[in-house]
């Protein structure tokens, strides 16, 4: 019985091990509900419902192709073993997934399963991220050559045997699984945007309308979380449950370019615009593959020189003020409080909350590194614990950047529109105190209906002092000779072998 297990590739086209067990003979679809994975830290409420989405999409179309999508709560070794009992021998197909250590480990036993049963199990990747990767040298050519192979077409027909319990789609509320969203936070009936809906269809609406008409300002737009909201592309969610595949983005991409190129008059924002999308798909694997050479990156620096770094430092009070959005500051609040209810938020605005909480609250990476995984529709684990350690300091290979909330907000957000519709409490402020509302002379804090320290907190920490003493530790560990030694071993692993046109810093999508 062929077996093609789904994990973070729920879709039917470009699904190699989809298409190599239909033309082989019966198959089974099997997607399981793991306790090891959705008993994680990471994983939340906002995934669940998400992933539940793409598989009643994934089930109806393998029931119109004429096959069937079991459905499991267990361990896959469980799953495997009720198969194997029934079906009797299993020929096992499926992506790799390029995951924590956790599902590594369960991939390790899956393996080991399937050599004691004396079966087979035929893996595929589905993006440019190598496995057994001998050093990086050469990445870049292999992942563009990746790229360009031909799409995987969708079978034709798929058969599979009379099956008694097909399972059923799963709430989140049958696991216990917490929300993304505290209490803490107001949930708000006027918002537009809302959270993005899972599955292959929604996903090529948000692709073709981004090609077609919101990207056209990409590149000058992703900075702002007012701007990039609509044109930034929104396909990280349905890249990173496998809704749609990355070659698939990539080819369309550009397909598109070409036709723009061909235009009597080419517009050049357009084709800076996609040729910077490009560059970040790119950009996408290889920080995934950080992740698959090291799967512990979500528990362990990085550079462990760095292991001291924060030991003992923790504040409670500080963490649960960030992940509520009353920090005192507007836009990490804002910021904050927007992610909470919608699942999004533009890359910069990202690196700006790790950063605050890494560098103003001096909190150790790994609690609020999970917390935003729950809060992330798109959480691709590869892409967030490497940009989590780098806006933390602790690769011991970046340059450290310590965003100042208050210049962003200036930057971003200079008229206040963000935060004010993000935290009602500073609504009436005036705009020459709208960044900064601590500012204000108490009278004014009367007349706009917001007094600091009741109506809306003090900023946490001043931030002057934070960002010197953050400098200040940053900079003397990283002058040591086990930090420096350190340093080129993390390159040499981890670090790119070609420099991308534009800077590394935005390399969200």
């Amino acid at each position: 019985m062929n077996v093609v297990w789904f994990k973070r590739d729920l879709r039917t086209i470009d699904h190699a091990p989809l298409y190599e067990a239909a033309r082989t003979g019966l198959l089974l679809g099997l997607y399981a509900y793991e306790p090891e994975v959705v008993g994680q830290s990471d994983y939340s409420a906002l995934h669940h419902g998400f992933i539940n989405e793409c598989l009643a999409e994934l089930r109806d179309r393998m029931t119109e192709l004429g096959a069937v999508l079991l459905i499991r709560k267990g361990s896959v070794l469980d799953v495997l073993d009720t198969l194997h009992a029934e079906y009797g021998d299993i020929h096992l197909y499926s992506h790799r997934e390029i995951g924590t250590e956790v599902t590594y480990q369960r991939d390790r036993e899956v393996a080991a399963w399937i050599q004691a049963h004396g079966y087979r199990w035929s893996e595929y990747s589905q993006n440019g991220v190598i496995r057994k990767l001998k050093d990086r040298d050469g990445w870049a050519r292999r992942w563009s050559a990746k790229m360009r192979e031909p799409i995987v077409e969708e079978p034709v027909k798929m058969n599979s045997p009379a099956v008694k319990q097909i399972g059923e789609i799963l709430p989140a509320e049958s696991f216990q699984l917490e929300v993304s969203c505290p209490e803490e936070i107001p949930k708000k009936d006027v918002l537009k945007e809302g959270v993005q809906r899972g599955g292959s269809v929604e996903a090529e609406h948000w692709l073709e309308s981004f090609l077609g008409q919101r990207g056209r300002l990409y590149r000058s737009s992703l900075s702002s979380p007012l701007s990039a909201l609509e044109a930034c592309s929104r396909v990280s969610p349905y890249l990173a449950w496998g809704a749609l595949s990355i070659r698939q983005v990539y080819q369309k991409t550009v397909k598109r370019r070409k036709e723009l190129k061909s235009a009597p008059e080419p517009d050049a924002r357009w084709l800076k615009s996609l040729n910077a999308f490009l560059s970040r798909l790119n950009w996408h694997c290889h920080f995934m593959q950080k992740l698959e050479d090291q799967p512990n990156l979500n528990c362990v620096n990085m550079a462990r020189s760095y292991d001291s770094l924060r030991r003992d430092s923790w504040n409670e009070h500080y963490f649960q003020a960030w992940c509520t959005g009353q920090t005192g500051y507007p836009m990490i609040d804002a910021c904050m409080r927007a992610l909470c209810t919608t699942g999004y938020l533009n890359f910069r605005m990202r690196a700006m909350l790790m950063s605050f909480s890494s560098y103003h609250l001096w909190l150790d990476w790994k609690r609020p590194g999970e917390y935003l995984a729950r809060c992330f529709l798109d959480y691709e684990p590869g892409i967030h614990w490497s940009q989590v350690q780098m806006q933390s300091g602790t690769t011991g290979m970046n340059t450290v950047r310590v965003y100042s909330p208050i210049k962003q907000a200036e930057d971003q957000d200079p008229e206040g529109e963000f935060i004010r519709k993000w935290v009602p409490e500073l609504v009436q402020v005036p705009q020459s105190y709208i960044h900064q509302p601590h500012l204000m002379p108490e009278m004014e804090q009367i007349f706009s209906g917001c007094v600091i320290g009741r109506d809306y907190p003090l900023p946490i920490v001043e931030h002057a002092t934070a960002y010197h003493y953050a400098q200040d530790q940053l900079h003397a560990l990283r002058q040591t000779k086990q930090a420096r030694d350190e340093a080129r071993e993390v390159i040499k692993k981890h670090g790119s072998r070609k420099r991308p046109a534009r800077s590394r810093r935005e390399m969200g999508s």
